[in-house]
């Protein structure tokens, strides 16, 4: 198997722990706008989609639509930083990465300003060769475009990229892509959740990354 020479990174779930505070976010603009409640696991099975994607269901009109996503960000926005935590151990892994010579990437379904406000929490702003976020493409995950963009402009190989996330919707852009796929378990899904997208490795922590770039 081919040395890794490109890492790209979903964010939310992956680098950093924003899950609940995503929940709470839809709940809250569910709320705002008068429609009936959805449960956590609901949201979370979404996870790792657009917004566009999450409130298609109640949103038939673009006005609709914008009014919805303002609403969800401007909670999101105001609880951000003091809600959100890095997972313990991957701004280190990150680093070890790019020391390691490998080019990195974000790859996100959030807009591209909300991708950098959860980098600069994470203190890893400057260590992205690229973000690719939902603004950046007309087929969102699981669709391959994302990764095939980022694996693009890094005028990377997919056969030397493998795509970290948490979610099912990371690990089918990816395979799709046709980049090797790490799943991590330190997010908010756990294997059983993550079996039936196939990935190629499985990080119960960050470090186990690493690993992979040894081999």
């Amino acid at each position: 198997m081919p040395a890794l020479t490109t890492v790209l990174f979903d964010l939310d779930g992956t680098l950093i722990d924003s899950i609940q505070l995503i929940i709470d976010s839809y709940h809250h603009t569910l709320e705002v706008h008068g429609l009936p409640p959805r449960t956590d696991q609901e949201w979370l099975d979404g996870i790792g989609t657009p917004l566009r994607v999450q409130f298609a269901e109640w949103a038939h009109d673009e006005e609709r639509m914008e009014a919805m996503i303002a609403t969800y960000r401007d909670y999101n926005i105001f609880h951000h930083d003091s809600r959100v935590t890095v997972y313990p151990g991957v701004v280190e892994m990150v680093q070890a990465v790019r020391a390691a010579g490998c080019r990195t990437g974000l790859v996100t379904s959030k807009n591209r300003v909300g991708a950098f406000r959860g980098l600069r929490l994470a203190g890893l702003e400057d260590a992205m060769d690229i973000v690719i976020g939902a603004d950046d493409v007309s087929n969102p995950k699981p669709h391959r475009e994302p990764v095939d963009l980022a694996v693009a402009r890094l005028g990377a190989d997919p056969v030397t990229t493998v795509y970290v996330g948490d979610s099912v919707h990371d690990m089918h852009s990816g395979r799709s892509a046709g980049v090797r796929t790490a799943a991590v378990l330190w997010g908010p899904f756990g294997r059983p959740d993550l079996e039936p997208a196939d990935p190629d490795h499985w990080l119960h922590h960050p470090h186990e990354l690493l690993t992979l770039l040894d081999t």
